[in-house]
């Protein structure tokens, strides 16, 4: 599971934690609450099947194998209604959408994925001791800060201060990761989450999961600001493009730095759909600001609106719900919606197109308004059956028939979504999106039957698809992690650049300085910590048994680790005539390591080809001529 990160630059007070309180009784916590149970549920039956089939595997009792098999049909059948039961949960939108009293079509957020608790009192205690040396009794403090971090990144605030608190554990993490976390071992500690759809537990030891978990619940957070958003004005609107902008670069940044994700939300393709799916919101709120805005009721106004309808039902129609790995995988209301949407959004383009061409009551001479020509030229996937669209333009009743064609196809698209809404159990429970559907399709039976006539005994033509056009393409904002700083709890360790999991140094080495006629015989160079660049050979400094490369970690008991290069100077200055103690230590870098393996792996390579060589001198003496080849 590997991860791409770069450590955050600016260095600031942590945040206090805000997170909400899980006891408090309010919708959102509740369905948590019940989530988790359920959670915990499926947990325990997937263990009770793993043991009953290891079980049924391992016996050869007949009696014994009927017994399990009958066990397991138990199990299997518990674990299929709490999977329906989490899914009904997860797909309970109306907990997360605005209060507000606009008609608006109901958006799809995520539910944030649940992790269990994990006590890394004693993995921590175990690296400061026996990695740094350190008294780790005397890092309780940044240990218990750290641990209610992540207590609190659990249950977040639906607001800014929520993803902020979620952004500062995942910069820690980043910490926490280069200070215990070695590249070759790990800490014997195991991340437990669940995915946010099934339920299904996952566990990993590698630091990257609880990494790319936290990046998917700001991304899940995201979609819950943004379907909670008053869409009745533009603020609102434009507030809700801008999280659901937020929660696709989340998501394609989970997306393209992480891999073999253990989770099925966290993979590939469940990845690329909630992208997909996000953009398709996105343009959902763009169309609804161009409604909003749209005041004129002139024609090209009204076949832009049509365009960006149609827009969006080009949108949803990609959200890659229906694909081989997904369609499976994601809940039976998501698919529902994403359908009825398309249907909804494709008879909107139909109206509003019948609309401009019914409504434009005078005639448009194609010499006098070549825009509006041009518009109608250019609006229809492939040319509408019947007179041309020049004569179309010019006579009123051609016109009619035309938009009267559009108005029977969003009949029968917005019946079709009407249809599929009644399909699903848990859309038939929300109100507000039956509301939406039924006033969409009175609005248009109405206009059908004003432009239907009695004499009218010609066939109403099929309208032909309409081109999609926005004035808004949707863009993707990846996380900046950099605007919410944090600095390193476990600082008082030492710069990261020195102390941090990947280096080795020998033990600390207390040696004593006595300045004698002269100086000290040594040279400094660099800060936090300082290093010996020189010693000046038969010198006061080479022989208390200071080193070229040693570092001052401790000046006569004081830690200064993070002590500047003037600052040890005038240290040393001031000690006078009455000697000082170093702390030293003699890092043995990465690269020296890798040096050596290198040194080793070349005198391997030679010694095997002097082997060889010899094997060829001697089979040619003996005369067998054979090639041995390496």
């Amino acid at each position: 599971f590997q991860n791409a990160l770069s450590p955050p630059t600016i260095y600031l007070p942590p945040l206090s934690l805000q997170g909400c309180d899980p006891c408090s009784q309010t919708q959102r916590s509740k369905l948590q609450h019940r989530r988790a149970r359920i959670n915990q549920q499926i947990n325990k039956e997937m263990r009770m099947r793993a043991g009953a089939e290891n079980l049924f595997r391992a016996t050869t009792n007949n009696k014994v194998k009927e017994t399990v098999a009958l066990e397991l049909s138990f199990v299997n059948s518990n674990l299929q209604l709490l999977k329906e039961e989490l899914e009904e949960l997860n797909s309970n939108m109306e907990v997360y959408q605005t209060e507000s009293e606009a008609i608006n079509v109901p958006m799809i957020p995520l539910g944030l994925k649940e992790t269990k608790e994990v006590d890394l009192t004693v993995p921590l205690k175990d690296v400061i001791c026996e990695h740094y040396g350190e008294d780790s009794s005397l890092f309780e403090k940044e240990i218990k800060e750290f641990m209610e971090l992540r207590q609190a990144m659990r249950t977040p605030s639906r607001n800014e201060a929520g993803l902020e608190l979620l952004v500062e554990y995942y910069n820690q993490l980043y910490y926490l990761d280069q200070r215990f976390f070695p590249p070759h071992r790990t800490l014997g500690v195991h991340f437990h989450w669940y995915d946010s759809l099934t339920g299904v537990p996952s566990c990993q030891r590698a630091l990257a999961f609880e990494k790319g978990s936290v990046l998917f619940n700001v991304g899940a957070l995201y979609t819950q600001i943004g379907a909670r958003q008053d869409r009745s004005a533009t603020a609102g609107i434009d507030r809700a493009i801008d999280a659901f902008q937020r929660a696709a670069g989340a998501f394609n940044y989970l997306k393209e730095n992480f891999s073999n994700a253990p989770s099925l939300d966290m993979s590939g393709p469940s990845l690329c759909m909630l992208v997909r799916l996000m953009i398709a919101q996105v343009q959902e709120c763009v169309f609804e600001r161009v409604t909003l805005t749209t005041q004129d009721t002139h024609f090209i106004s009204q076949l832009q609106v049509a365009k960006e309808a149609a827009r969006v039902r080009g949108r949803v129609c990609v959200c890659t719900m229906s694909q081989t790995l997904v369609k499976d995988y994601v809940p039976f209301s998501w698919a529902s919606m994403v359908q009825v949407k398309a249907e909804h959004f494709r008879a909107l383009s139909h109206y509003n197109a019948a609309v401009a061409l019914c409504d434009h009551t005078q005639s448009i001479k194609e010499e006098d308004d070549e825009e509006s020509a041009k518009a109608l030229f250019q609006f229809h996937v492939s040319t509408p059956a019947g007179p041309p669209l020049s004569q179309v333009l010019r006579d009123p009743e051609d016109r009619r028939k035309l938009g009267k064609a559009h108005l029977r196809c969003a009949v029968i698209r917005h019946e079709e979504a009407m249809r599929v809404h009644g399909l699903c159990k848990i859309l038939r429970k929300m109100d507000i999106l039956q509301e939406v559907l039924s006033f969409m399709y009175k609005r248009s039976l109405d206009k059908y039957s004003e432009m239907d006539r009695e004499d009218d005994f010609d066939e109403t033509a099929e309208a032909p698809e309409i081109h999609s056009q926005t004035q808004h393409k949707p863009d993707i904002t990846p996380p900046n992690f950099s605007t919410v700083p944090v600095t390193d709890i476990f600082q008082r360790l030492g710069p990261l650049s020195v102390f941090c999991a990947r280096a080795r140094w020998g033990p600390v080495r207390v040696v004593s300085l006595q300045r004698g006629d002269g100086s000290l015989g040594l040279t400094l160079r660099g800060d936090s910590p300082v290093l010996v660049a020189g010693v000046v050979p038969g010198g006061c400094a080479q022989e208390a048994g200071l080193r070229e490369g040693d570092y001052i970690v401790a000046v006569d008991g004081e830690d200064f680790k993070w002590a500047k290069h003037g600052e040890v100077v005038h240290t040393l200055k001031s000690c006078s005539n009455r000697g000082v103690q170093l702390s030293i230590i003699t890092l043995h870098t990465h690269d020296t390591q890798v040096g050596a393996r290198v040194v080793v792996f070349v005198l391997g390579c030679v010694c095997v080809c002097v082997c060889y060589i010899s094997m060829c001198v001697r089979a040619l003496q003996r005369n067998h001529f054979i090639c041995i080849c390496s």
